[in-house]
């Protein structure tokens, strides 16, 4: 993923955890590209990067790792057949 309006040496030689949170939500909300997901990190940073997130995709990672149930929301997508995880 090329990140054009960011500068990621700087972001990640100054601010490191900042960066991490940055990177996952990035890597979140456009795709993995073949990377996984540190778990431990998300569980730890959830508070944090869950307001980042695009609705649909933070109640997909709340029900994969916590197995929190859907709940009809306004902001969500009323088909999630195109979503790849």
């Amino acid at each position: 993923m090329i990140n054009w309006n960011t500068d990621e040496k700087r972001l990640k030689k100054e601010y490191p955890e900042e960066y991490k949170r940055w990177r996952i939500t990035q890597l979140i909300n456009y795709g993995l590209e073949r990377e996984k997901l540190d778990t431990t990190f998300l569980k730890a940073h959830w508070t944090k990067i869950k307001d980042r997130l695009a609705p649909d995709k933070r109640k997909t990672i709340e029900w994969l790792i916590w197995n929190k149930p859907w709940q009809k929301q306004s902001d969500l997508r009323k088909s999630r057949n195109n979503f790849s995880m």
